[in-house]
């Protein structure tokens, strides 16, 4: 392996070598090993975009993370400060974050960020072979490794350029460039079907959402009480006697509270002190399936509480926390959590129960109002101040809310409560409270919950097919690009020009250029100094 840098980390100097390259294979017939440096520069051309006419403005957002295509691009009018220019068939490389390994060849002019390194065209080298070469993961690693700044993390040229490369002849170039994207355009096409099926997973499972909050997914209660010849329950006496349990367990709560302070109540006007849950407004609401009623979330519901806002850390040995993270596709994903100190004093007042609902109340517009049901995964857990905690009563079943808050119709409530703070979209526990949210006859609830967890659970068999499909597309990328560095992708040409002619001749142009350059210098102070000495 190849020392390619030398890098302080600590106080000490440490060997950096290049990933995947010399002392693994043996370089093909023809090929030069040189580095970054030696075959292009950064350019220094800066200008002022309040000093040129509108032009396109290019910023690190305007880069797809690893792809090397452009997403848009905004306008010199609309940005300040001084810009790098760049010219058609120039490279940028974003050296801010490298890890995003933003890269894109241009094919306009324009002006971008300072934080990005523009490589002019060079009639020996292919800018588009050197796209290709900076977007290989051995190249992203490297310049990751050499950053500085901790909020900021950038590289630079300095370094960049102490980057070894297996450097083909120029036809030779050309002949991998025609490859890669011969190959990248079949993984494009594969990439593109793969997406198309993720969309329609998606509208299918709102669409089993929606059948179910409908009363379209299984028969209905009232449908197969009829056909069997027995008598069913209907949501409304349902609800009335969700109500009844509702009160009771605010009287039972009370009077336990009043008796441990010894405060024995002397008749009954203290239930009058009972708030009546928030009722439904029905109002321009389609109608309901036979034996179907309109609730809200504060009539199903003993207890709707925020979670806590003690800071959690990384330590396993506490209690988990969930967060708004956690809430994914309508279930809980308890792959990354931080955790409460098990000396936290509240921490029992934040314990979850399982069917304990968690509904995200901040978050940004699309995500606002995610939601799942705490079903015991873990053995202790808590829940976090961005999120609130719903208990439902004994009657009305935690994934049927989860899932009719998660459907196009609970969508369409969060978004007409919506407040916006800062960038955050908030809905708090008042506006959840008065959700109205119908309420189908206890079997039929049942009976929907199954059926949709047993298709949902088809699609997420097929979604994670279909993620792993898109993960070996990305590494095909890589494996291809590795090839296409190694000299295995094209056969090589005993007749092409070897690349060390190529470097011969670029080190010469510039030698020349950097001669020149100096002369130029020397002239100008030359004749600045008639005019420097007449100050004296």
């Amino acid at each position: 392996m190849a020392l390619v840098a030398r890098r302080n980390v600590n106080g000490q100097g440490v060997d950096l070598v290049e990933n995947d390259v010399q002392g693994e294979w043996a370089l093909p017939d023809g090929w030069v090993w040189t580095t970054l440096g030696e075959i292009t520069e950064p350019s220094k051309e800066k200008i002022n975009p309040q000093e040129i006419q509108r032009t396109p403005y290019v910023g690190l957002e305007h880069i797809e993370k690893g792809t090397g295509k452009l997403l848009g691009f905004g306008y010199s009018d609309e940005v300040r400060s001084t810009k790098a220019a760049f010219h058609r068939g120039d490279l940028l490389y974003g050296k801010l974050r490298p890890y995003l390994n933003k890269v894109h060849l241009a094919d306009f002019d324009g002006i971008c960020s300072t934080d990005i390194l523009v490589f002019p065209r060079n009639p020996h080298i292919s800018n588009r072979f050197l796209l290709y070469r900076l977007l290989s993961g051995d190249f992203v690693r490297y310049a990751n490794l050499n950053v500085s700044g901790v909020q900021h993390p950038r590289t630079n040229f300095k370094v960049l350029s102490q980057f070894l490369v297996a450097f083909p002849p120029a036809t030779e170039q050309r002949r991998i460039v025609a490859e890669i994207e011969t190959q990248f355009t079949r993984l494009d096409a594969a990439v593109a079907a793969l997406e198309r099926a993720q969309a329609n997973l998606r509208r299918y499972k709102a669409s089993v959402l929606k059948a179910a909050c409908e009363g379209r997914l299984v028969p209905t209660e009232a449908s197969l009480a009829r056909a069997e010849g027995r008598d069913y329950e209907p949501a409304d006496q349902l609800l009335a006697r969700i109500l009844a349990e509702r009160r009771a367990k605010w009287e039972a709560n009370y009077l336990e509270k009043q008796r441990a302070k010894g405060k024995e109540p002397k008749d009954d006007r203290w239930k009058q002190k009972y708030k009546e849950p928030a009722k439904p407004n029905t109002e321009n609401l389609p109608e309901l399936p036979e034996g179907w009623s309109w609730t809200t979330v504060d009539q199903v519901s003993q207890l709707i509480q925020y979670g806590t806002s003690q800071k959690a850390d990384l330590d396993p040995s506490g209690i988990p926390v969930l967060r708004m993270g956690n809430i994914q596709g309508g279930e809980l994903d308890f792959g990354n959590l931080k955790y409460l100190p098990l000396d936290y004093p509240k921490i029992d007042d934040f314990l979850l129960q399982p069917g304990d609902v968690l509904f995200n109340r901040t978050n940004s517009a699309e995500l606002v109002g995610k939601t799942a049901v705490y079903k015991g995964f873990h053995p202790r857990a808590t829940f976090a101040s961005y999120l609130i905690k719903v208990q439902v009563l004994e009657g009305f079943s935690p994934d049927f809310l989860s899932f009719y808050i998660n459907s196009v119709y609970g969508r369409q409530y969060i978004v007409s409560v919506i407040s916006q703070q800062v960038g955050q979209a908030n809905v708090n526990g008042t506006k959840l409270r008065k959700m109205t949210i119908p309420l189908p006859p206890l079997p039929e609830q049942r009976r929907i919950v199954a059926e949709v967890e047993r298709r949902l659970s088809v699609v997420a068999a097929l979604e994670a097919s279909v993620e792993a499909a898109l993960a070996r597309a990305r590494r095909l990328r890589q494996a291809v690009l590795k090839q296409a560095f190694e000299g295995r992708l094209v056969p090589q040409h005993p007749d092409d020009e070897p690349a060390s002619v190529l470097l011969e001749r670029f080190r010469a142009e510039k030698a020349r250029r950097e001669g020149e350059g100096k002369d130029s210098r020397r002239s100008s102070r030359k004749k600045k100094q008639p005019k420097q000495m007449e100050l004296f």
